[in-house]
């Protein structure tokens, strides 16, 4: 089976069946930044979510959890700015905001994925949402494609917006699949700060959609670290119209496989672009590991490295020191002969090995320094232990991580 997955534009409006917008409701003192945004299907959804697994999570994420144990959701509403988390109000807030949706649309409360970003500990008022919400729905069923201004509405520290999409052919159907995402900080593997939403135009069922869901996020969101803390609040979820109309899929096989992949394929670009643009960051990193004993040994090595402070901050200055890759390989957990390990970094400069049988290799440091000043760096490492691989995602630590965290509530 050869499935070409193509992108297209129109973010979660690319799917058939979606409409979505965003807009300043005033949850952020900048009137200058969008805050609110809404994602609204024209009928019942079969829906998955993924969430954090930090024990400290927010009340949208229990809330939205709760809305989504049947498999079925209409709509998404998102703030950010404020983030409903650690608060005494936090999961009546979250419900009263699903039931001021319902007023506005008609929908089920219940149908409605809430979601929340921003500051934590400081109670989120609902005052901004229920006078902002008529003017939100209405400028979103006027608007064939207010995508763009969605993905704008769920920014935090991120400095572009992120949505993507894809469409491909199966059984005579064009299916469409889209999504937005933020994140910039607080981001560690097992999901952080990374709020993401899916929205496609398959028949899929909602055991289906869930396996798939989270079987892309292994592989794409929970490979990604920025700054090793994981947040209260991450969300990804995935609402399926059947609008495309395919048989649905409700059993795995060649229309699973070929769905399974498009989701993935998105999830990957959707990671990346978070990777990408971490807080302060200069530099996309990705840490490739090969040959190791088992498929999660090699997702724990690079996750490991990734991960590493030393490491990042080794790569910001452009600095081969190897020796922090193999310290951060040695400490993961995993049991690695240390005696087999070969180390190297590449670029659009060129690549470079600087490590070999885990010893010492002469190398050139000015040309790997040229290596290393791209804004794109992989570093490989392998393991020599067995045949399976991963690849952990993420970037560079600078000055300017510092002094966006310094200040982040003011």
């Amino acid at each position: 089976m050869n499935i070409v997955y193509n992108e297209i534009t129109g973010g979660v409006c690319a799917a058939a069946g979606f409409k979505a917008y965003g807009m300043h409701a005033g949850f952020r003192k900048n009137t200058s930044k969008l805050d609110l945004a809404m994602i609204v299907a024209d009928k019942p959804c079969t829906a998955a979510g993924v969430y954090t697994k930090n024990k400290v999570f927010a009340a949208p994420v229990g809330v939205t959890r709760g809305h989504l144990a049947n498999g079925i959701a209409q709509a998404v509403i998102c703030n950010s700015g404020n983030a409903n988390a650690c608060t005494p109000d936090g999961y009546e807030t979250a419900e009263a905001s699903c039931k001021a949706v319902s007023a506005v649309t008609g929908i089920p409360a219940e149908d409605v994925i809430v979601a929340s970003t921003g500051v934590i500990g400081v109670s989120l008022p609902l005052q901004p949402l229920t006078d902002a919400l008529p003017g939100l729905y209405s400028a979103l069923e006027a608007n064939e494609n207010g995508a763009d201004l969605a993905a704008q509405a769920i920014m935090t520290t991120d400095t572009k917006k992120k949505e993507f999409a894809l469409s491909y052919e199966f059984g005579g159907k064009t299916i469409h699949i889209g999504g937005m995402c933020k994140g910039s900080g607080m981001i560690h593997p097992n999901m952080g700060t990374m709020l993401g939403f899916i929205t496609t135009d398959a028949a899929v069922s909602s055991a289906l959609l869930d396996k798939a869901l989270h079987a892309a996020i292994e592989d794409s969101f929970n490979m990604v670290s920025v700054d090793g803390d994981t947040s209260t609040n991450d969300m990804v979820c995935v609402m399926a119209s059947g609008y495309a109309g395919n048989d649905e899929i409700h059993s795995e096989g060649d229309a699973y496989a070929a769905f399974a992949g498009a989701l993935h394929t998105l999830c990957m670009k959707m990671a990346q672009a978070i990777a990408a643009d971490g807080e302060g960051a200069t530099k996309f990193l990705k840490c490739e590991v090969t040959g190791a004993a088992t498929k999660e040994d090699a997702r724990i090595l690079s996750k490991s490295v990734i991960a590493s402070s030393l490491v990042k901050t080794a790569m910001y200055g452009a600095d081969a020191n190897w020796g922090r890759v193999i310290c951060a390989l040695g400490y993961s957990g995993v049991d690695i002969d240390m005696k087999t390990i070969d180390i190297s970094f590449s670029s659009e400069a060129g690549s470079i090995d600087v490590c070999k049988d885990g010893g010492t290799l002469l190398f050139d440091e000015d040309i790997a320094k040229k290596i290393l000043l791209c804004d794109s760096v992989t570093i490989h490492c392998n393991m020599h232990a067995g045949e399976f691989s991963a690849t952990a995602f993420g970037c560079d630590l600078s000055y300017e991580y510092v002094r966006i965290n310094g200040d982040y509530r003011s």
